[in-house]
Protein backbone atom coordinates (compact mmCIF):
# COMPACT_ATOMS: atom_id res chain seq x y z
CA UNK A 1 0.00 0.00 0.00
CA UNK A 2 1.46 3.53 -1.13
CA UNK A 3 0.54 4.95 2.59
CA UNK A 4 2.81 2.31 3.94
CA UNK A 5 5.95 2.81 1.55
CA UNK A 6 5.51 6.55 2.85
CA UNK A 7 5.60 5.69 6.79
CA UNK A 8 7.98 2.75 6.20
CA UNK A 9 10.02 5.08 8.62
CA UNK A 10 7.85 4.15 11.62
CA UNK A 11 7.79 1.08 13.52
CA UNK A 12 4.85 -1.57 13.03
CA UNK A 13 3.19 0.92 10.64
CA UNK A 14 1.62 -1.63 8.92
CA UNK A 15 0.05 -3.32 11.60
CA UNK A 16 -0.80 -0.40 14.06
CA UNK A 17 -2.76 1.69 11.42
CA UNK A 18 -4.96 -1.74 10.51
CA UNK A 19 -4.98 -1.91 14.40
CA UNK A 20 -6.50 1.76 14.90
CA UNK A 21 -8.57 1.34 12.31
CA UNK A 22 -10.00 -1.64 13.78
CA UNK A 23 -9.90 -0.28 17.39
CA UNK A 24 -12.14 2.40 15.96
CA UNK A 25 -14.83 -0.03 14.40
CA UNK A 26 -15.28 -0.79 17.45
CA UNK A 27 -15.16 1.68 19.58
CA UNK A 28 -18.32 3.34 17.48
CA UNK A 29 -20.42 0.39 17.43
CA UNK A 30 -20.53 0.59 21.63
CA UNK A 31 -20.78 4.53 21.09
CA UNK A 32 -23.79 4.16 18.91
CA UNK A 33 -25.26 2.10 22.47
CA UNK A 34 -27.14 4.86 24.10
CA UNK A 35 -26.91 3.55 27.20
CA UNK A 36 -23.13 3.75 27.97
CA UNK A 37 -21.92 1.24 30.75
CA UNK A 38 -19.90 3.36 32.91
CA UNK A 39 -17.27 2.05 35.87
CA UNK A 40 -14.87 4.77 38.32
CA UNK A 41 -11.87 4.20 38.98
CA UNK A 42 -9.90 4.28 41.78
CA UNK A 43 -8.62 7.92 40.70
CA UNK A 44 -12.08 9.00 40.08
CA UNK A 45 -11.86 8.30 35.75
CA UNK A 46 -14.55 7.00 34.35
CA UNK A 47 -13.90 3.35 31.94
CA UNK A 48 -15.98 2.07 29.54
CA UNK A 49 -16.41 -1.22 27.14
CA UNK A 50 -14.53 0.93 24.45
CA UNK A 51 -11.81 1.73 26.79
CA UNK A 52 -11.48 -2.35 27.60
CA UNK A 53 -12.01 -3.48 24.11
CA UNK A 54 -9.80 -0.80 22.28
CA UNK A 55 -6.94 -2.12 24.69
CA UNK A 56 -7.96 -5.83 24.32
CA UNK A 57 -7.19 -4.83 20.23
CA UNK A 58 -3.95 -2.82 20.48
CA UNK A 59 -2.31 -5.34 23.40
CA UNK A 60 -2.74 -8.35 20.77
CA UNK A 61 -1.69 -5.99 17.74
CA UNK A 62 1.64 -4.73 19.80
CA UNK A 63 2.35 -8.41 21.31
CA UNK A 64 4.60 -9.01 17.95
CA UNK A 65 6.99 -6.38 19.04
CA UNK A 66 10.49 -6.64 21.22
CA UNK A 67 9.14 -3.73 22.95
CA UNK A 68 6.93 -3.84 26.44
CA UNK A 69 3.36 -2.12 26.15
CA UNK A 70 2.40 0.06 29.20
CA UNK A 71 -1.34 1.08 28.86
CA UNK A 72 -3.90 3.42 30.75
CA UNK A 73 -5.61 0.06 31.45
CA UNK A 74 -2.61 -1.92 32.09
CA UNK A 75 -2.28 -3.72 35.62
CA UNK A 76 1.68 -2.30 35.45
CA UNK A 77 2.10 1.19 34.60
CA UNK A 78 5.97 1.45 35.44
CA UNK A 79 8.82 -0.12 33.01
CA UNK A 80 12.52 -0.02 33.76
CA UNK A 81 12.89 -0.72 29.48
CA UNK A 82 14.71 2.10 27.49
CA UNK A 83 11.94 2.10 24.48
CA UNK A 84 8.38 0.94 24.69
CA UNK A 85 4.32 1.47 23.70
CA UNK A 86 3.07 3.93 25.66
CA UNK A 87 -1.16 3.57 24.89
CA UNK A 88 -4.53 5.66 25.65
CA UNK A 89 -6.67 3.10 24.55
CA UNK A 90 -9.88 5.69 25.12
CA UNK A 91 -8.18 9.56 25.36
CA UNK A 92 -11.36 11.78 26.23
CA UNK A 93 -13.63 9.22 28.17
CA UNK A 94 -15.74 12.45 29.29
CA UNK A 95 -15.96 13.20 25.93
CA UNK A 96 -16.93 9.70 24.71
CA UNK A 97 -19.86 9.81 27.82
CA UNK A 98 -20.84 13.56 26.44
CA UNK A 99 -21.04 11.64 23.42
CA UNK A 100 -19.84 14.86 21.35
CA UNK A 101 -17.12 12.82 19.31
CA UNK A 102 -13.91 14.45 21.00
CA UNK A 103 -12.19 11.46 21.82
CA UNK A 104 -8.92 9.60 20.34
CA UNK A 105 -6.96 6.36 20.41
CA UNK A 106 -3.17 7.32 21.17
CA UNK A 107 -0.09 5.10 21.03
CA UNK A 108 3.20 6.06 21.28
CA UNK A 109 6.93 4.88 20.86
CA UNK A 110 9.22 6.02 24.02
CA UNK A 111 12.70 6.08 23.68
CA UNK A 112 14.92 7.25 26.50
CA UNK A 113 12.11 9.06 28.24
CA UNK A 114 10.61 10.67 24.78
CA UNK A 115 8.40 9.77 22.15
CA UNK A 116 9.82 9.37 19.21
CA UNK A 117 6.62 8.55 17.39
CA UNK A 118 3.34 8.74 17.58
CA UNK A 119 0.01 7.37 16.65
CA UNK A 120 -3.26 9.63 17.39
CA UNK A 121 -6.85 8.24 15.30
CA UNK A 122 -9.68 10.10 16.13
CA UNK A 123 -12.77 7.17 15.20
CA UNK A 124 -15.43 9.80 14.74
CA UNK A 125 -13.37 11.95 12.24
CA UNK A 126 -11.88 8.62 10.64
CA UNK A 127 -8.79 10.77 10.92
CA UNK A 128 -5.11 9.81 11.90
CA UNK A 129 -2.41 11.37 12.83
CA UNK A 130 1.38 10.19 12.72
CA UNK A 131 5.05 11.60 13.70
CA UNK A 132 8.28 11.81 15.80
CA UNK A 133 10.74 14.38 15.60
CA UNK A 134 13.27 14.45 12.87
CA UNK A 135 10.38 12.06 11.14
CA UNK A 136 7.49 14.90 9.99
CA UNK A 137 4.27 14.77 10.38
CA UNK A 138 1.19 13.42 8.39
CA UNK A 139 -2.39 12.96 8.57
CA UNK A 140 -4.53 10.10 6.87
CA UNK A 141 -7.90 10.93 6.07
CA UNK A 142 -10.17 8.89 3.23
CA UNK A 143 -7.13 6.98 2.36
CA UNK A 144 -5.01 10.82 0.96
CA UNK A 145 -1.80 10.73 2.87
CA UNK A 146 -0.70 14.74 3.33
CA UNK A 147 2.23 16.40 5.10
CA UNK A 148 1.06 18.43 8.32
CA UNK A 149 3.03 21.48 9.83
CA UNK A 150 2.37 24.10 12.47
CA UNK A 151 1.70 27.63 11.15
CA UNK A 152 3.01 31.08 12.09
CA UNK A 153 1.21 32.24 14.71
CA UNK A 154 -1.83 34.06 14.17
CA UNK A 155 -3.38 37.87 14.73
CA UNK A 156 -5.26 37.62 17.08
CA UNK A 157 -3.67 34.17 18.51
CA UNK A 158 -5.40 31.04 18.06
CA UNK A 159 -5.20 29.56 21.63
CA UNK A 160 -7.02 25.90 21.98
CA UNK A 161 -8.41 25.42 25.51
CA UNK A 162 -9.96 21.93 27.49
CA UNK A 163 -13.33 21.67 26.63
CA UNK A 164 -13.65 20.05 30.17
CA UNK A 165 -10.91 21.88 31.81
CA UNK A 166 -10.85 26.14 31.10
CA UNK A 167 -9.95 26.74 34.38
CA UNK A 168 -8.41 30.11 36.32
CA UNK A 169 -4.81 29.48 35.57
CA UNK A 170 -5.81 29.05 32.03
CA UNK A 171 -7.64 32.19 31.75
CA UNK A 172 -4.45 34.63 33.21
CA UNK A 173 -2.31 32.59 30.91
CA UNK A 174 -4.73 33.80 28.24
CA UNK A 175 -5.40 37.48 29.42
CA UNK A 176 -1.60 38.36 28.27
CA UNK A 177 -2.75 38.27 24.87
CA UNK A 178 -4.83 41.78 24.10
CA UNK A 179 -6.77 39.72 21.16
CA UNK A 180 -7.40 36.11 20.96
CA UNK A 181 -9.59 33.60 19.63
CA UNK A 182 -10.68 30.54 21.67
CA UNK A 183 -11.10 27.27 20.47
CA UNK A 184 -12.32 24.34 22.46
CA UNK A 185 -11.92 20.60 21.99
CA UNK A 186 -11.39 17.35 24.08
CA UNK A 187 -8.79 14.98 23.96
CA UNK A 188 -5.13 14.68 22.06
CA UNK A 189 -7.12 16.60 19.49
CA UNK A 190 -5.98 19.61 20.92
CA UNK A 191 -2.48 19.12 20.24
CA UNK A 192 -3.38 17.70 16.78
CA UNK A 193 -4.89 20.99 16.04
CA UNK A 194 -1.89 23.32 16.85
CA UNK A 195 0.15 20.38 14.73
CA UNK A 196 -1.23 20.97 11.97
CA UNK A 197 -1.77 24.70 12.22
CA UNK A 198 -5.53 25.03 12.85
CA UNK A 199 -4.21 26.79 16.40
CA UNK A 200 -1.07 28.28 17.77
CA UNK A 201 -0.86 27.40 21.26
CA UNK A 202 -2.51 25.31 23.51
CA UNK A 203 -1.67 25.33 27.77
CA UNK A 204 -2.51 23.20 29.75
CA UNK A 205 -2.49 23.98 33.41
CA UNK A 206 -4.84 20.95 34.43
CA UNK A 207 -3.90 17.37 35.33
CA UNK A 208 -2.82 14.88 32.63
CA UNK A 209 -0.90 11.85 33.24
CA UNK A 210 1.82 10.79 30.16
CA UNK A 211 -0.26 8.44 28.09
CA UNK A 212 -2.50 11.52 27.39
CA UNK A 213 -0.26 13.18 25.67
CA UNK A 214 3.19 11.03 24.29
CA UNK A 215 1.40 10.19 20.65
CA UNK A 216 -0.06 13.98 20.15
CA UNK A 217 3.70 15.49 21.65
CA UNK A 218 5.07 13.28 19.29
CA UNK A 219 2.72 14.71 16.58
CA UNK A 220 3.36 18.12 17.49
CA UNK A 221 7.20 17.90 17.41
CA UNK A 222 7.31 16.28 14.00
CA UNK A 223 5.34 19.35 12.72
CA UNK A 224 7.83 21.97 14.01
CA UNK A 225 5.99 22.39 17.21
CA UNK A 226 7.02 22.27 20.69
CA UNK A 227 5.45 20.85 23.97
CA UNK A 228 6.87 22.19 26.97
CA UNK A 229 6.75 22.05 30.54
CA UNK A 230 6.96 25.51 32.86
CA UNK A 231 10.12 25.83 32.86
CA UNK A 232 10.88 25.71 29.39
CA UNK A 233 11.87 21.85 29.13
CA UNK A 234 10.87 19.42 26.56
CA UNK A 235 7.92 17.27 28.26
CA UNK A 236 9.86 14.09 29.86
CA UNK A 237 8.31 10.01 30.23
CA UNK A 238 9.04 7.44 32.18
CA UNK A 239 8.90 9.32 35.68
CA UNK A 240 8.27 8.35 39.21
CA UNK A 241 4.78 10.19 39.01
CA UNK A 242 2.46 9.24 35.74
CA UNK A 243 1.23 12.84 36.44
CA UNK A 244 2.69 15.59 33.98
CA UNK A 245 3.23 18.42 34.72
CA UNK A 246 1.55 21.55 33.06
CA UNK A 247 2.65 22.20 30.02
CA UNK A 248 2.52 24.57 26.83
CA UNK A 249 2.01 23.08 22.92
CA UNK A 250 3.07 25.94 20.52
CA UNK A 251 3.34 25.73 16.70
CA UNK A 252 5.98 27.73 14.61
CA UNK A 253 7.26 30.66 16.84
Amino acid sequence: MEIFNKLRHFELVDQIIPCLEHCGQKIMEIYGDFNVDVQIKDDNSPLTKADLASNQIISECLLSSTYPTISEESDDIYTKASKYWLVDPLDGTKEFIKKNGEFTINIALIENRYPIEGYVYSPTMKSLYVGGINKNSYKIKDSILEQIQTSPISDPIRIVASRSHLNEETKKYMSQFPKYELLRSGSSIKLCMVAEGRADVYPRFAPTSEWDTAAAQAVVEGAGGSVLDINGDRLIYQKDNILNPHFIVKGNE
